[in-house]
């Protein structure tokens, strides 16, 4: 499943509703998948939503050292090919990470993703936790 910004921050609040079946999802998966760009937007929401920033960072650390977890450095092709990715859909409210992360649950073969954001439904893909 690709890991993203929304999932991770309900698996990292302990007061989010969705805390506990973000953490029971991240535990049981076999397959995890995310890149720089979540963690970027990661950062930022927690730093917009007051949560500890040493938590917050510590765990942004941890999962980009995560040797159970694939992670992606965004390339200038994976960043074209989102781009192209947007302007193929000028309807829809994606944001550049989400684009990428659609990239590279294609090229990985990924069907489901730890996130709340609607978008994925939107792009055929399964959100996992309640928006």
């Amino acid at each position: 499943m690709l890991l993203d910004t929304s999932g991770l921050y309900c698996s990292l609040n302990v007061k989010d509703a969705r805390h506990r079946d973000a953490a029971a999802l991240l535990k049981s998966a076999t397959t995890l998948l995310t890149h720089n760009y979540v963690l970027a937007e990661l950062v930022a929401l927690c730093n917009a939503r007051g949560l500890d920033r040493r938590l917050s960072l510590e765990f942004v650390f941890g999962l980009a050292n995560d040797s159970d977890i694939s992670f992606v450095w965004v390339d200038a092709e994976c960043h074209r090919s989102a781009m192209e990715l947007l302007r193929a859909r000028p309807d829809k409210g994606y944001s550049l990470c989400d684009a990428v992360s659609f990239v590279l649950m294609r090229q990985a073969g990924l069907t489901e993703a730890l996130t709340t954001d609607h978008h994925f439904e939107q792009e055929g893909f399964v959100r996992l936790l309640p928006g």
